[in-house]
């Protein structure tokens, strides 16, 4: 969904500033340039960009006002695309960079538009993928794409240097842990709790690579047969290990007769079952996924951390919209603590 503003003020952009900035920096781009907000996410602002011979663009920039710096860091996720599309994986061209933030008072990137449809609930796929068959492709390029990323080589694609790469959840809890601290909104003990049971129950690290950190349907472009233009939102992308991508994206890939799962895209039906998922993603990278509800209930566990996060912005006013409802973001984080819970076997 987008907002549209056309030649009118747009919050977080300085028109007068990256008009020309934009001119010089970006291959083919001719001025006047119009932007519109690109709404639907709740962390980095996102903006479509036109140029006057209707070309578009797509830039990237933190939220308004003050942010957690290791979570919007415009250079790092910049060099992640640009480095992923080395791979098997879809991403959007890495088109330009810019760390002055005189320009548009924050640092900010600029990478290619791409076609496609954001399946964000069922009505989506109901439009894009009537058929069965569509769905069940989408299933296939989705979870394909995610084993490219995993059997990536690190060092070979050039982000040898993102991250550590041991002790990947020693280094999660401690890192979300640290980040509800610093954003709750409230106090909340089942996180406390939770983070201890996680900590006392973490399995080994056996594969390391790329962790995308955010990888859903909601974060990719679909395109109406059934493959995927691009996936998106690589600002959570470290190095590491990769089952927690598998379970992030279970816990996102709800089945038809579930209860309370009705706006999950996959809740439309004719999708793979998560059997048939974890099955072929074991079968495309030969890992073994003996672990993988423990690696569910840490990342119910981490979203609500980022949630809580998302709600603290709002209250905050740094995301541009000060009419959100930031008690739906904190039932949500509550819904995600105790499914963790239940997903680990330590609910009461």
């Amino acid at each position: 969904m987008t907002e549209e503003h056309g030649n009118d003020e747009v919050r977080g952009i300085d028109r007068a500033r990256l008009t020309p900035w934009l001119a010089a920096h970006v291959v083919g781009a001719t001025p006047p340039f119009s932007f519109c907000r690109i709404t639907g996410g709740h962390s980095n602002l996102t903006y479509a960009v036109t140029d006057a011979r209707g070309t578009r663009f797509v830039l990237r920039r933190p939220p308004l006002g003050a942010v957690l710096a290791t979570a919007h860091d415009m250079a790092r996720e910049h060099e992640i695309i640009a480095a992923v599309a080395h791979t098997a994986v879809p991403v959007p061209q890495a088109v330009a960079l810019c760390v002055d933030e005189s320009v548009n008072d924050a640092p900010f990137y600029v990478m290619n538009f791409v076609d496609g449809h954001v399946l964000e609930e069922p009505a989506n796929v109901e439009r894009v993928l009537p058929a069965a068959a569509g769905r069940r492709a989408l299933s296939a390029s989705v979870i394909d794409a995610l084993a490219a990323l995993h059997t990536a080589d690190i060092d070979a694609i050039g982000l040898g240097d993102l991250a550590r790469r041991e002790a990947y959840l020693d280094r999660q809890l401690k890192r979300w842990r640290g980040q509800w601290e610093k954003s709750k909104t409230r106090e909340l003990p089942t996180m406390e709790r939770l983070y201890e049971v996680l900590l006392a129950a973490k399995p080994e690290q056996r594969y390391t690579g790329v962790v995308h950190g955010d990888y859903r349907l909601g974060n990719m472009l679909a395109r109406a047969d059934g493959s995927i233009a691009a996936v998106l939102d690589w600002e959570l992308c470290t190095l590491g290990d990769v089952l927690a991508d598998v379970g992030y994206l279970l816990n996102n890939w709800a089945e038809p007769d579930e209860p309370a799962v009705r706006m999950i895209p996959t809740a439309a039906g004719g999708f793979f079952s998560r059997a048939e998922m974890v099955q072929r993603y074991a079968a495309r990278t030969g890992f073994a996924v003996g672990d993988i509800e423990y690696y569910r209930a840490f990342q119910y566990w981490r979203l609500a951390a980022i949630v809580e996060g998302v709600a603290s912005r709002y209250m905050q006013g740094v995301m541009g919209d000060p009419s959100a409802d930031v008690a739906v973001f904190q039932q949500q984080v509550d819904m995600l603590a105790q499914q963790a819970l239940a997903t680990i076997g330590a609910a009461d």
